[in-house]
């Protein structure tokens, strides 16, 4: 990453309808850009939205591209980019297996009770731990756990303050 970029947390309100989250992917393959995190999910049963948030590096100009284009798509009810709006809450989640002996596993526990994991799972040779925090604490708990499988779900975020996302009229 170069001194002009930044991560930046997008979020777009959706139409939950088939194709959306491929279109807004090709929107940034595309383009080159890159999507280090990506989480979807129905956010209103009844109106048929979804949200998506993305979490990408860009300059602003970029960053400012990106917004345009994805507001452009049909399906789109808003975009927004919460790092310009302030530090939005961000949490991530993630599990993560340790396999070995009595000694490697209660070591394992040791970390995972100093770093707020979950313990979930386990079995005579093998934990699996939840833990939840920003990227940076999934990524410090993981190094500090090594060798382990991990599968993260990616992030989530909220805009601090009063201000919600609300899908456009039709």
């Amino acid at each position: 990453m170069n001194q002009n970029e930044r991560r930046h947390t997008i979020v777009v309100l959706v139409d939950n309808e088939p194709g959306v989250l491929a279109r807004v992917i090709g929107l940034f393959s595309g383009r080159g850009y890159n999507i280090e995190s990506l989480t979807v999910a129905e956010v209103d049963h009844e109106r048929g939205i979804s949200r998506i948030n993305i979490v990408t590096t860009g300059t602003e100009l970029v960053v400012e591209q990106i917004k345009a284009l994805l507001d452009k798509l049909v399906p789109v009810h808003q975009v927004r980019d919460l790092t310009v709006e302030g530090v939005p809450v961000e949490r991530e989640l993630a599990m993560v297996k340790v396999r070995g002996d009595r000694e490697r596993l209660i070591d394992a526990l040791r970390i995972a009770d100093f770093m707020g994991a979950r313990l979930v799972d386990r079995s005579t040779e093998c934990f699996i731990f939840e833990v939840t925090g920003t990227s940076d604490e999934i990524d410090a708990f993981i190094a500090m756990i090594q060798p382990a499988e991990v599968s993260r779900a990616g992030v989530v975020a909220i805009g601090r303050g009063a201000s919600v996302l609300e899908p456009r009229a039709r």
